[in-house]
């Protein structure tokens, strides 16, 4: 079958764009992948590569495929260079301003025709599109870490989106082999808006002495049939992202449920946000 896209464009090669670009070129797609620093598209690429590797140990590519793909990967550090792409999905940093600041270059830079997504996990799809001048073709598209493994995206229309749009975000997703799941625009969606509580009430039961760590995961792990505890999950996420997220549940519910732990706060404070820095919740060997 042949790519919905001849380009997508995706913005950030962190943890989600460059799983997002793999499954992208994967799938089939031209990959136009952005950054603002060399030494990041060359990690990100980097990982992508591996990451086609594996595919093709699993296989789930052969190798000429994995070939083709990597040959498909073009990157740069202009932003205004993705108006080539037909789609771009952004993947920065969990930051109001940071996102709106990506999507009025774009929306400068870009024809009328091309369609923005957001990789958002908890911002508003609707505030998002409204600093560009095509809310009808502006989708969130959540994606979930490992992006080249977990099934599941997060389909999120805003006020203004188009039922075309939104039709094509969910043919874009089923051709990677994900499972879209339509979801309204509320703070934190539906995955974040269950999931985080959780993560916050275990570090508050840490915070109050209620049991060691280990303990607290093991119960979540035998006893809910969890594959992975509240607090290693919140060190693979990063206790920065939880924080943010957190914030924008307390900011846009204003209740008191969603207060962010202040353990959380502090250990983000002191710069230990899990795996990523070698010290969260847990302790981790380099």
């Amino acid at each position: 079958m042949d790519p919905l896209f001849k380009t997508v464009g995706v913005i950030g090669a962190g943890t989600m764009g460059h799983g997002i670009a793999q499954v992208l070129l994967r799938g089939g797609y031209a990959v136009l992948l952005q950054d603002v620093a060399e030494k990041y598209l060359k990690r990100g690429s980097d990982r992508i590569f591996h990451g086609l590797a594996r595919d093709v140990e699993k296989g789930r590519l052969s190798e000429e495929q994995r070939q083709q793909a990597a040959e498909r990967l073009q990157t740069t550090l202009d932003l205004h260079t993705l108006a080539a792409a037909q789609f771009i999905i952004e993947a920065v940093t969990e930051d109001f301003q940071a996102k709106s600041a990506v999507f009025r270059v774009l929306d400068e830079a870009c024809g009328p025709n091309v369609i923005f997504a957001s990789n958002t996990s908890s911002l508003s799809i609707t505030r998002l599109a409204a600093v560009t001048r095509r809310a009808e073709r502006f989708v969130g598209l959540h994606f979930f870490n490992p992006v080249p493994v977990m099934k599941l995206v997060e389909i999120v229309p805003g006020l203004q989106t188009s039922a075309a749009t939104l039709s094509l975000a969910k043919e874009l997703a089923a051709s990677l082999g994900k499972t879209p799941v339509l979801v309204n625009d509320f703070p934190g969606f539906i995955s974040n808006r269950v999931l985080m509580p959780m993560i916050n009430e275990a570090i508050y039961a840490l915070m109050e002495g209620v049991a060691e760590p280990q303990a607290i995961d093991q119960v979540m792990k035998l006893g809910m049939n969890h594959p992975m505890g509240p607090l290693e999950l919140a060190d693979f996420i990063g206790l920065d992202v939880c924080l943010d997220i957190m914030k924008v549940l307390y900011e846009g519910f204003h209740d008191s449920k969603y207060r962010p732990c202040p353990l959380l706060e502090k250990m983000v404070n002191a710069g230990w946000l899990g795996r990523k820095t070698g010290k969260g919740l847990y302790e981790y060997k380099p």
